[in-house]
């Protein structure tokens, strides 16, 4: 299996070079490129063939958010994911991150084995949602309202009961194998029922969903 190519773009030297060390201590990933801006990641996330981007989100030239958002838009980038990285007690900007098509957010001063499993899980085609810290979160950007910026029209309410339960659990952070447990469902049936949700809310990933959930209502902050 080839490693995970990871493009580090934070504009702190001695943060990248950290993130670095530990990243290549791994033999199941290498990193490929550094950008100590914006708009150095997505140069280099062309270049350098990234699978993903460790994203912070405070950077010169152009912000986190806003090189998230090219490179989601990015037809020839469309297989490269990205993990945004947040002060979390200062960081409110995650949710337009996340709307920006980043596929998750870890705090920045996690562990270095939280790093790595992070990195692994986007790298796989999952989304890394930590419960308490998105309810958190989403509770605090929320409470100014803001018009919903994904989704399909009509949103859960076109769902099935059986697919606004997957919904809900999935905002509330739960990966497909806890969804199955939850529902007495298989995992596999879990993860189907997750797929068509994707496909009817016309959302990117389990981040845009978790999004969906709480801007729709069906998932209240602090729930």
């Amino acid at each position: 299996m080839n490693p995970i190519r990871v493009l580090l773009a934070d504009d702190q030297t001695l943060v990248r070079a950290s993130f670095a060390m530990l990243v290549e201590s791994c033999r199941d990933m290498e990193v490929v490129a550094q950008a100590g801006t914006g708009r150095e990641a997505v140069d280099l996330a062309r270049s350098a063939r990234a699978d993903l981007v460790v994203m912070d989100i405070r950077m010169p030239d152009l912000d986190g958010i806003e090189a998230t958002r090219l490179i989601a838009a990015d037809d020839d980038l469309a297989g490269v994911r990205v993990l945004v990285l947040t002060t979390y007690d200062s960081d409110e900007h995650v949710i337009e991150a996340l709307r920006a098509g980043a596929s998750g957010f870890l705090v920045k001063d996690a562990k270095p084995a939280d790093l790595l499993a992070a990195i692994r899980t986007v790298a796989a085609g999952e989304s890394l949602l930590a419960p308490g810290p998105t309810s958190r979160l989403i509770a605090r950007v929320l409470s100014a309202p803001e018009p919903p910026a994904i989704g399909a029209a009509g949103g859960p309410d076109h769902l099935t009961d059986r697919e606004r339960q997957v919904l809900t659990l999935v905002a509330r952070g739960l990966n497909n194998t806890e969804i199955a447990e939850t529902l007495s469902l298989s995992p596999l049936t879990a993860k189907t029922h997750v797929s068509r949700i994707m496909g009817k809310l016309d959302a990117r990933d389990r981040a845009q969903l978790v999004i969906i959930a709480y801007e729709s209502g069906l998932v209240s902050p602090g729930q």
